[in-house]
């Protein structure tokens, strides 16, 4: 399957839409090919899936403490570029 990119501004044709649309229906019927470095989620595994998307810093701090991966009593302004 070729790689398709997008140009910002410039509209795709008719003719690549439904080039593009038949590849994706070519590729959606294609088997499944077994990656030992990416192995299927089992359904309990996807069901531990969780939003990262929360409405407040604090339901965002509690979650990172939660997990343990980061300390949540840090700041971390992430409008300031780091430099190191």
């Amino acid at each position: 399957m070729a790689i398709v990119k997008y140009m910002a501004g410039k509209e795709l044709t008719p003719e690549e839409r439904g080039r593009i649309r038949l590849e994706l229906a070519e590729a959606a019927k294609k088997p499944y090919t077994y990656d030992p470095d990416c192995p299927l989620l089992t359904e309990e595994q996807l069901l531990e899936f969780k939003p990262v998307h929360f409405a407040t810093e604090e339901e965002r701090r509690a979650s990172f403490k939660e997990a343990g991966v980061v300390n949540p009593d840090i700041k971390i302004d992430l409008k300031e570029p780091v430099i190191g």
